[in-house]
C-alpha cells in the first residue's frame, strides 16, 4: 500500500511478515539460488516459501530431496512447503520437520492442477473429498507443535465443483494459521483472469486467520490493487517473478510508500542473470549443472528485448559460465526496459477437462477412494 493507506503486517503464527509478500512455491524454480535473488532485491523483506517437497520423499529421505530442503543461513523464516495424500505420512513429514529443526514455517499446498496428478486424486482435486482433507490438516497441526502450518489451494475443481470455502472452514476448525487461495478452478489451469472475488468471499467467510491472495499478479501495483479489492491480508506472488527477482524490490517500496524502482536495462538484467546461474552451480556443486538448470530462464530474462531468435537459442544452450559470459557480452546491453516486458509470463495453458478417480464426484464426504502414492510428483504447485 502506499503511505495513506497503509496495510498491516501479515502474522504467520509467530512470525511478523512485512511487506505481506509470499514468494509462490513453484518446483525447479523457487530453490535456495533463487529465494536469495529475491530476498536480496527485498532486501530481506517478505516471505520466500522453498520449491514444493512431497512427504513421501522426505519421510524415506530421498538423496534428492534432502537437498532440496536445506536453507541458507540468512532465511528466517524457514519457510518449507509439503505434498502429501496420505494423513499419516504427512503427519510423519510434519513431525520430522519438528524435531530435526528443518523448518520454522510449513505450508500445505493443494493446488496442483496437472492432470497426471488430478486423475489420483491428488493436488487440487483433493480438497473436494472433505473429510480427507480434515484428516490430513489434523495430522500436519497435530505434529506441528509451535511450527505454523498453512495451506495453499484453489477455488475447486471446476465452477461446479468449488471447494474453496468448505477447504476454509475445515482450516479453521482444524488450527491452520493461514490460508491461500489462487483465483482459479483446476480447470482453468494458469488460463482466463483469476477469480479475485473469490478471494473476497474467502475472507468474508473465514475472519478469523489471515486469508492470501494469489493470481494475477504481474507488478508491484496488481499487489496492492489485489489488497484493497479483495481485503486480503497479504499476497502470493508466482508467476510473475520469473525471471524478475526485483520484482520483490518493487513490492517493498509499493507497501512502503516510497518511489518505485527504475526498470533494469538490458545490461541490468545480464548482471541478475549471470549471479542466478552462479547461484545454481554454487548450489548444485557443479558449474556444468548450475548453468544447464539456468536455462529455463533465460526466455523470462529475456521477454521484451530485442535479443533475436538466434542469441536466445544460443543463451538456452550455454553450459558453462564462460560461454554464458561471451553470449551476454553480444548483446545490446543498452536498451532500456521494453513495455514487452510487462504482463503476464509462465505457463498461460486455458481451460482444460479436470481427469479425475473413477467416482470422485460421486460423494465429497466418502474417502473409500485410495489416493495412492502416485498421485505424490514433483509438479509445479498451482
Amino acid at each position: 500500500m502506499t503511505a495513506d493507506a497503509a496495510a498491516p503486517a501479515l502474522r504467520i503464527g509467530p512470525h511478523t511478515v512485512w511487506p505481506p509478500v509470499v514468494l509462490a512455491p513453484m518446483a525447479g524454480i523457487t530453490n535456495a539460488p533463487f529465494r536469495t535473488l529475491c530476498r536480496e532485491f527485498s532486501g530481506g523483506k517478505g516471505l520466500f516459501v522453498s520449491e514444493m517437497i512431497t512427504t513421501r520423499a522426505l519421510v524415506e529421505r530421498n538423496d534428492k530431496t534432502m537437498h532440496l530442503i536445506r536453507f541458507d543461513g540468512s532465511e528466517k523464516p524457514r519457510s518449507i512447503q509439503l505434498y502429501g495424500v496420505d494423513p499419516v505420512t504427512v503427519g510423519k513429514a510434519v513431525r520430522m520437520i519438528v524435531d530435526e529443526d528443518l523448518a520454522d514455517h510449513i505450508d500445505l499446498n493443494f493446488g496442483c492442477p496437472v492432470p497426471k496428478v488430478t486423475r489420483r486424486g491428488g493436488g487440487s482435486a483433493l480438497p473436494y473429498k472433505r473429510n480427507l482433507l480434515r484428516s490430513i490438516l489434523r495430522e500436519a497441526v497435530g505434529n506441528a507443535g509451535d511450527l505454523p502450518v498453512t495451506i495453499k489451494m484453489r477455488k475447486g475443481i471446476d465452477d461446479d465443483h468449488t471447494t474453496y470455502l468448505d477447504a476454509g472452514r475445515i482450516a479453521v476448525e482444524e488450527g491452520v494459521t493461514a490460508v491461500a487461495l489462487h483465483g482459479r478452478t483446476a480447470a482453468q489451469h494458469y488460463g482466463g483472469t483469476a477469480d479475485w472475488e473469490a478471494i473476497a468471499r474467502l475472507k468474508e467467510h473465514v475472519p478469523e486467520i489471515p486469508v492470501l491472495g494469489n493470481g494475477d499478479i504481474w507488478s508491484a501495483a496488481d499487489a496492492v490493487r489485489m489488497m484493497r479489492e479483495t481485503g486480503c491480508d497479504g499476497v502470493v506472488v508466482g508467476r510473475g517473478c520469473l525471471g524478475r527477482p526485483w520484482l520483490f524490490g518493487d513490492l517493498v517500496a509499493a507497501f512502503e510508500g516510497g518511489g518505485a524502482p527504475a526498470a533494469p536495462s538490458l545490461r541490468e538484467v545480464a548482471a541478475v542473470m549471470r549471479r542466478h546461474a552462479e547461484l545454481l552451480g554454487e548450489w548444485l556443486g557443479d558449474e556444468e549443472r548450475g548453468v544447464i538448470d539456468f536455462r529455463k530462464h533465460v526466455a523470462w530474462y529475456t521477454k521484451g528485448f530485442s535479443v533475436g531468435s538466434e542469441m536466445r537459442r544460443k543463451l538456452a544452450m550455454t553450459s558453462s559460465l564462460a560461454e554464458l559470459d561471451a553470449h551476454l557480452a553480444d548483446l545490446d546491453l543498452d536498451q532500456e526496459w521494453p513495455d514487452g516486458a510487462e504482463g503476464p509470463r509462465g505457463r498461460t495453458a486455458g481451460s482444460k477437462r479436470v481427469v479425475l478417480p473413477d467416482g470422485w464426484l460421486e460423494d465429497p464426504y466418502d474417502c473409500s477412494v485410495v489416493v495412492g502414492a502416485d498421485a505424490e510428483l514433483d509438479t509445479s504447485g498451482g
